[in-house]
């Protein structure tokens, strides 16, 4: 294949993804009993962003400077399964560039990436020839491997000697001035709540003003409160309330989020932790001290750091050169074409 067939096959799979398409819908309505944390609600959602990406215009002006070739190189992927088809960018970078791919999928999966896959398949047949969905990788020229700081250190065992890109745990933060407007806030919500809060890309810790009120934020987000009709969800917001009520931790809580002030970027699930500051210095200072822990920060303030600042209500919704970690998997691929 030449890369433009590559790009009308993915052009065509996201017309597909964006669709109300009676396969799609048939597949909402079987993946949440496979996997909970995979409702129809976030798999739509995901489905429709990927969808909306993967237009003619887009791929063409993000390869725009890659070349046109196609390689018998295999590519081994380690996907992560906290999202629904949180793998599918590498899948993307490492077929449309014209490599092969061994793919490796989570156990949460739940058959998410072979049905994506199958009607990339449908679309073009001759990718049958340049993936295969594997339990164990074997024979390939360099990875791509997501999982968490332990499992990173398992894969740097296994995959150090081979070109690689391994990424860790990763959170994302807020900074909020106390000028933002209700739909700002509101916004930011989509920030903490979507996909359950279990992304890098989710906001788990807010920088907030000495003397911002909590009630306002509390307000903004109200709208989200079906979220603690989700029992997995729900069962965490119980455990950590009752955890902070019984060690007397001081805490803020609106009936399905808790907001705990604390140092620590990562949170526990249903929980977003919060710290005070007197100048924007002192965040400035925190984000870039931290920048290899933060996937990416969401704020309306204009900040001077080296992550990704993204407008509030937008950390979910990547672009395709949105690459995770600040790793340009593209030019990761170039480097070992």
């Amino acid at each position: 294949m030449v890369r433009e067939q590559r790009i009308q096959a993915f052009s065509q799979l996201g017309s597909f993804l964006a669709s109300d398409d009676a396969a799609i819908q048939a597949v909402l309505d079987r993946v949440e009993r496979l996997n909970p944390w995979y409702t129809s609600r976030y798999v739509a959602q995901q489905f429709k962003a990927f969808g909306a990406q993967l237009t003619e215009a887009n791929l063409n002006a993000w390869l725009a400077d890659f070349p046109d070739q196609e390689t018998d190189k295999m590519v081994g992927l380690v996907l992560a399964g906290n999202l629904p088809l949180v793998g599918f960018h590498d899948i993307l970078c490492v077929l449309i560039t014209g490599f092969k791919a061994q793919i490796k999928t989570s156990s949460d999966d739940a058959g998410l990436t072979k049905f994506v896959l199958d009607k990339l398949v449908e679309i073009e047949p001759a990718f049958a020839a340049r993936f295969a969905i594997v339990d164990i990788l074997k024979d390939f020229d360099l990875v791509i491997a997501t999982g968490s700081n332990n499992s990173a250190r398992y894969f740097e065992h296994y995959f150090g000697k081979k070109p690689h890109i391994i990424r860790k745990n990763r959170n994302s933060i807020a900074v909020l001035s106390g000028e933002e407007t209700d739909e700002q806030l509101k916004a930011l919500g989509h920030d903490i709540f979507d996909f359950f809060g279990l992304g890098c890309r989710s906001v788990s810790k807010v920088f907030i003003p000495e003397n911002y009120d909590v009630a306002k934020f509390f307000e903004a987000v109200e709208s989200f409160n079906w979220i603690k009709d989700h029992f997995k969800y729900n069962n965490n917001y119980d455990f950590n309330k009752s955890i902070y009520l019984i060690n007397k931790n001081q805490h803020f809580d609106n009936g399905f989020l808790l907001l705990k002030e604390d140092e620590s970027m990562a949170s526990p699930l249903a929980v977003v932790h919060y710290e005070r500051y007197s100048s924007l210095d002192q965040v400035e200072t925190y984000i870039n001290k931290h920048e290899l822990d933060i996937q990416c920060v969401t704020s309306a303030v204009d900040l001077n750091v080296g992550s990704p600042v993204f407008p509030l209500g937008s950390s979910q919704c990547p672009a395709l050169d949105d690459y995770a970690d600040g790793v340009n998997t593209l030019e990761f691929l170039r480097a070992n074409q």
